[in-house]
């Protein structure tokens, strides 16, 4: 970095606009060259494109009168908490920075909370001050300065926060879930286990998705194999062994579970009753009436 690129940095740092030689250098006319970082956390529940530009929108107005975003790297699908290393865009942007001929001076972030969680920011600025790159934020309103007391404090509470909203949703998305299944009965996914079957229970109760044809389903006991659970438990219950069970199953010709719904299993291609399945399915809360009502166990 020469003399005119720590001028601008500096300036970029007070607010104020330096004075600078003319340059005839791509981008020199705009002041600092700046690489955007930013991230979506689903690729099928959010659209990457608008995510991208509002994000965007933040840097470009973080930098304004100071330089221009000459390069971009943005994560689509990946957790905040995935360290950057772990992030393809991120570890590339992390691989350019180490790099004397990178093509940028500084890097810009559209919020706090998409690029950095925890404790990685502070991480991350022993590796960006020691290759002599900033780091913009629109929470800062600029340069994010680690000399400054307001800032570190600000980057600590950012940190905090952005762990704190990730249990958050976690608690919520795991307690709606909890509800959905115990109050109402309602089925979240996955393959329905041996004995049961998926039944239509009505539109969904969210009115968007409902408009959208999206509809309720439930287990019910499947009337071809739910009496071939009902017996395996009966036969535990009397004290038979798991082995003998599948012996039986086996001898009297009952279909496994990947033979009645080979779909679903596409995983597995046995066609006997094993001691694992077996055990499986006397082990799955499922069947124990706590995951499905007792009227449909």
């Amino acid at each position: 970095m020469d003399i005119a690129d720590e001028n601008l940095l500096a300036g970029w740092a007070t607010g104020k606009q330096p004075r600078r030689r003319v340059r005839t250098e791509k981008y020199r006319q705009h002041g600092l060259r700046f690489a955007f970082y930013g991230r979506t956390s689903t690729e099928d529940y959010q659209d990457r494109a608008s995510s991208e530009y509002w994000q965007r929108d933040v840097a470009e107005n973080v930098i304004t009168g100071h330089g221009v975003i000459v390069s971009e790297f943005f994560d689509s699908g990946y957790s905040r908490r995935l360290p950057w290393a772990d992030r393809p865009a991120a570890a590339a942007l992390l691989d350019a920075v180490a790099d004397p001929d990178r093509g940028f001076d500084a890097i810009v972030v559209g919020e706090f909370e998409r690029a950095f969680y925890g404790n990685q920011l502070q991480q991350l600025m022993q590796v960006f001050d020691r290759c002599g790159v900033q780091l913009g934020l629109p929470e800062t309103d600029g340069p994010l300065d680690l000399n400054d007391v307001t800032h570190q404090a600000l980057m600590l509470l950012l940190g905090a926060q952005s762990r704190r909203e990730v249990l958050r949703s976690r608690h919520r998305v795991t307690a709606a879930m909890r509800a959905q299944v115990c109050e109402q009965g309602r089925y979240l996914g996955g393959r329905p286990p041996y004995g049961y079957r998926l039944v239509d229970v009505g539109p969904h109760p969210n009115r968007a998705h409902a408009q959208w044809g999206r509809r309720l389903r439930r287990l019910d006991p499947d009337p071809a194999t739910a009496q071939h659970v009902r017996w395996m438990f009966a036969q535990r219950l009397a004290g038979r062994s798991v082995a003998g069970i599948a012996r039986e199953l086996n001898e009297r010709g009952v279909p496994c579970p990947s033979h009645v719904d080979p779909e679903r299993n596409s995983h597995r291609s046995g066609e006997v009753w094993t001691l694992r399945t077996v055990a499986a399915i006397l082990a799955n809360p499922r069947y124990t009436g706590r995951q499905v009502e007792p009227a449909g166990a």
